[in-house]
């Protein structure tokens, strides 16, 4: 039996599992405040702040680092790398601590997990971290050779729910070609061919659905002329872009179940814009399926907003004739990250080299 800790760090609050093999023993969400957070410029900054936090919490449940047989961080925008579940090593932790890392609450993960492992004399992992990158060569294409497309997605959980899907056909997931769209305060929209991720829309702050905080894909020329319009400043757009787009921007909330019951109680323009979401979920679904020349086992719903049956129905109404949809609604990342260094602690899968 492997004694697993489980480290995600998200905006405001970190996440923590212990594992005994797939067993949680506790599940626990230690929450950051705005005044704890303000006084750290850069996400990096908040490192020593929430590793103490976690010691501390560790130390009043009686969790004896020495107990542990691995540590186990949520991954983050670290140099491309191909699925599977890797070792933190010194390199990571340079490239998510560089002064030109993209700034990600995830960045954390590894850099926590390792100091963490350091202590316990164990190893740290990550699984398939947001920057897992399958894309073919002609999908990395796009209209100017200074911006190639990157892959940026929830891979974890696209990931897991591929798997989880192919068990539920009574197939291999490296048999199956999947369109899988997770769903939650991102959107990822992502094609798989016999187990790889080979297109999507970049869902950090690029292309794509808008999502409940994302504005997603816009016309280029009149975000251009945002920019230089003297309005905002550059951190005042990229927060446009992400935190700010989206339901946020056109509702005022990221809520679905608020939302949902505007609509309830008669609010066609929440209406509208929900099933805007909708519709370019849709959109961006059929273009995957494209990528996949049209030969599709299945459409798969994940993350948290499958569990909205407004939208889900909305979406469905439209891609359905692609191939049947199968629905998993929300997301399991503890144990998806625990079960990743499972299958190295068990010699199921070596761990990849960073």
């Amino acid at each position: 039996m492997y004694r697993i800790l489980v480290i995600n760090p998200g905006s405001t609050s970190t996440k923590l599992a212990l594992y005994e093999d797939e067993t949680p023993l506790f599940t626990e969400v230690l929450r950051h405040s705005a005044g704890e957070l303000v006084k750290y410029p850069y996400i990096a900054d908040q490192y020593d702040f929430r590793f103490q936090a976690l010691l501390g919490f560790l130390k009043a449940c009686d969790v004896k680092l020495a107990s542990l047989h691995a540590v186990v961080g949520r991954g983050g925008l670290m140099r491309p790398v191909q699925s599977g579940t890797y070792l933190v090593n010194e390199r990571m932790v340079a490239d998510l601590r560089a002064p030109q890392a993209r700034e990600h609450a995830s960045n954390l993960g590894a850099l926590i997990a390792y100091q963490v492992a350091q202590v316990a004399g164990v190893p740290a992992f990550v699984v398939d971290p947001v920057a897992v990158d399958e894309l073919e060569p002609i999908a990395r294409i796009s209209g100017l050779p200074e911006i190639p497309r990157v892959s940026l997605s929830h891979a974890l959980n696209l990931k897991a729910t591929g798997r989880r899907a192919a068990a539920d056909l009574g197939r291999r997931y490296d048999e199956l070609n999947l369109v899988i769209a997770h769903l939650g305060g991102g959107i990822s929209v992502t094609a798989h061919r016999q187990g790889r991720m080979i297109d999507m829309n970049q869902a950090l702050d690029g292309t794509g659905p808008f999502s409940p905080e994302r504005a997603g894909g816009l016309p280029v020329g009149d975000l251009v002329r945002l920019c230089y319009s003297g309005k905002y400043t550059p951190e005042q757009m990229l927060k446009k872009l992400v935190g700010q787009g989206g339901l946020v921007a056109h509702l005022g909330t990221s809520s679905a179940q608020e939302v949902e019951s505007r609509i309830e109680h008669g609010d066609e323009h929440a209406r509208l814009v929900f099933e805007a979401m909708a519709y370019q979920i849709a959109k961006e679904i059929g273009a995957m399926a494209t990528v996949l020349k049209g030969k599709v086992d299945a459409v798969v719903l994940t993350g948290g907003l499958a569990n909205s049956d407004m939208l889900v129905n909305w979406i469905k109404e439209r891609v359905s004739w692609i191939a049947p949809v199968l629905l998993y609604p929300g997301e399991d990342e503890m144990l998806t990250m625990a079960q990743g260094a499972l299958r190295v602690l068990r010699g199921e899968e070596e761990a990849q080299a960073y």
